[in-house]
């Protein structure tokens, strides 16, 4: 089991990571950040993405949807977006939220790396 600042380390290692944090959705603030930087802050980002979960429990609740949401991606022309809500023990209303260029990372290898530094996390 790792802490959160191991665990945003690990995840600075996926291939094409700019920046990584650990958010909590339910008040918007980042638990932790690593990476970024003065074209990406990512506590701006954490507050941001938190809308974007918002939202998206909603139309889930009102269309009746009884699913969990795995992962949300938003890409751009430049980077990936990857946000990954957290299961399990303590992980409730948290989220990391990663950032890769798009150039230099593998989307499906990001996405399996991220579950694991997920399942790692030791809240």
């Amino acid at each position: 089991m790792a802490n959160v600042e191991t665990s945003l380390k690990e995840a600075m290692t996926i291939e094409g990571s700019v920046g990584v944090a650990l958010v909590d959705y339910t008040s918007g603030m980042a638990l932790g950040t690593l990476g970024g930087g003065k074209d990406l802050d990512l506590t701006v980002a954490a507050a941001g993405n938190t809308d974007v979960i918002r939202a998206k429990l909603r139309a889930m609740d009102m269309l009746g949807l009884k699913e969990e949401i795995e992962d949300v991606l938003i890409t751009l022309g430049s980077q990936y977006h990857l946000i990954r809500l957290l299961r399990g023990k303590g992980g409730n209303g948290l989220f990391l939220y990663i950032v890769l260029d798009k150039g230099r990372s593998n989307l499906a290898m990001a996405r399996h790396q991220l579950k694991r530094v997920e399942a790692d996390l030791e809240l």
